[in-house]
């Protein structure tokens, strides 16, 4: 699958939330959407892309957008990870990686010279009419939320 890029239409999918509802990507047209996808809920890097994304909330919503944080961890863990950081946004169960692997971040990965299959960290900022404005694939825990926010 080739990577998505701006201009290219966001695939659609429907995930359960950590509040156990159905959230379709396009009953979200007429905001802006920023996804992202991370590969643990209460790992350090995780924590640290969510708690930014949690810190510019504000200005996120003063853009007219909403956060969708995407891992495979259970509505359960992503319930304990929003309470435990206090994260005002909607976290999405990806148990089977359907949603990651629409948007191409469902990869082969490396750690200690032993492969599997993992979420690589990304995300996406799609406009009011589903186009991706911004793709950042593989972006850094401490600049994700901030490349996004300048993105909007």
């Amino acid at each position: 699958m080739a990577e998505l890029k701006a201009g290219d239409t966001a695939p659609d999918f429907e995930a359960t939330s950590d509040s156990g509802e159905t959230v379709k990507l396009s009953d979200l047209r007429g905001k802006r959407v920023v996804v992202y996808f991370y590969p643990k809920d209460n790992t350090t890097g995780c924590t640290q892309q969510a708690c930014a994304f949690r810190d510019a909330y504000p200005e996120i919503i003063e853009k007219n957008a909403v956060v969708l944080g995407v891992s495979p961890d259970s509505a359960r863990s992503h319930t304990g990870f929003k309470s435990k950081y206090d994260l005002p946004f909607t976290l999405l169960v990806d148990a089977d990686h359907a949603v990651a692997e629409k948007y191409d971040v469902w990869r082969e990965k490396s750690m200690y010279g032993r492969k599997y299959m993992g979420i690589l960290r990304s995300h996406f900022v799609i406009d009011e009419q589903g186009k991706i404005v911004d793709a950042v694939y593989n972006v850094k825990a401490s600049e994700s939320a901030k490349k996004a926010v300048a993105s909007l």
